[in-house]
């Protein structure tokens, strides 16, 4: 069944005594699928993941991997490897040691070719017999990467990992193991709290709020269409502008009326007079004569974008992101800000 998932969740749920860690998750990954699960800490998301590696046992549910079912498995019988942020390398042994740990069983000379592959493909050439005390941070990251792919596992589980790197390193293995994951086709699994991170790595990107899925989608629709408040705010920068839903208009075009005028934005599903936020993003503002008053209290120079701070008469603080040659007004301007219905999200306050 080459259309079937490589991983089904159905119903899955752990509870720790009364607290609910993970609540009915129910979940299909793609064949080949690059999956992220985005969360804060204590959202349910690495519990979720050890309940699919075997490391916890489900109060409920079930974990399949294609037709077959892991639910009652241990570990170590599951066609899936885990890689934790602590890369947890044996520092006695050489890096070839490490990535061939798992293939003693394979005869000595395939073991070697398998630790050559993978060497290569993790861009560690000529490193086998380095140790990992040797090594930078990110190299240490690649062998463990290396490691956990030696026994060609279908499904392959990431707990942050790359947590322990800094900024402008972390940037760069991110792109490194996109290109190892696209280059194997094995579905990866990968659980971190950085909106960056998920957005940069994912096919799709699974929420996690209060050990349940909020929404899944790929990076642009959880960006552009967020399904709440905390989907809105937890992809990027939001500007939130409350009122009360109107008519609806064209297609699903909605009318709000706020404290300071009439706004439009997408909706469905939302009865007339609901409170309702307008989302829309920094980069989607325009600003000009027309639209809701506003008076700019700060402007800041990011080099390839210009970021304003705006008040509304009640107070309310909005963001918007424009190019730096765009016009100018200065501090304490009063002006007009305006955005297309496309670009804007109504959803319940």
């Amino acid at each position: 069944m080459p259309d079937a998932p490589a991983l089904r969740l159905d119903n899955l749920t752990k509870r720790f005594g009364t607290h609910v860690a993970v609540d009915a998750v129910t979940l299909a990954l793609k064949p080949g699928e690059f999956f992220c699960l985005l969360g804060p800490s204590g959202c349910g998301k690495s519990t979720l993941l050890r309940m699919i590696a075997g490391f916890e046992t489900p109060s409920s549910g079930h974990v399949r991997l294609g037709e077959q079912d892991l639910t009652a498995l241990p570990p170590h019988r599951r066609p899936v490897n885990m890689m934790f942020q602590s890369y947890a390398l044996f520092p006695h042994m050489s890096v070839a040691g490490n990535v061939g740990y798992g293939l003693k069983g394979l005869g000595r000379a395939a073991a070697s070719a398998r630790v050559t592959e993978l060497l290569r493909l993790v861009q560690l050439d000529g490193f086998g017999d380095r140790r990992p005390d040797t090594l930078s941070g990110g190299q240490r990251q690649r062998v463990a990467l290396a490691r956990a792919l030696a026994r060609e596992p279908k499904l392959l589980l990431l707990d942050e990992p790359l947590g322990a790197l800094d900024r402008g390193l972390r940037e760069e293995t991110q792109a490194e193991l996109r290109t190892v994951q696209r280059r194997l086709g094995t579905a990866f699994v990968v659980v971190t709290h950085d909106p960056e991170e998920a957005m940069m790595l994912a096919d799709r990107i699974g929420v996690m709020e209060g050990g349940r899925l909020a929404q899944v989608g790929t990076p642009a629709d959880l960006y552009r269409r967020p399904a709440s408040r905390f989907v809105a705010g937890l992809l990027g920068d939001v500007n939130l502008i409350a009122g009360r839903l109107g008519s609806a208009e064209a297609g699903d075009t909605r009318a709000v009326q706020t404290a300071h005028g009439i706004v439009r934005g997408s909706a469905t599903g939302l009865p007339e007079g609901t409170a309702v936020v307008v989302a829309v993003r920094p980069d989607d503002i325009v600003l000009g004569t027309e639209g809701v008053p506003v008076t700019i209290t700060d402007t800041v120079f990011l080099g390839d974008r210009l970021r304003r701070t705006l008040r509304l008469p009640d107070g309310t603080v909005l963001r918007s992101s424009g190019r730096p040659g765009d016009a100018q007004d200065p501090v304490g301007s009063d002006i007009r800000l305006g955005f297309a219905p496309a670009d804007a999200v109504i959803l319940p306050a």
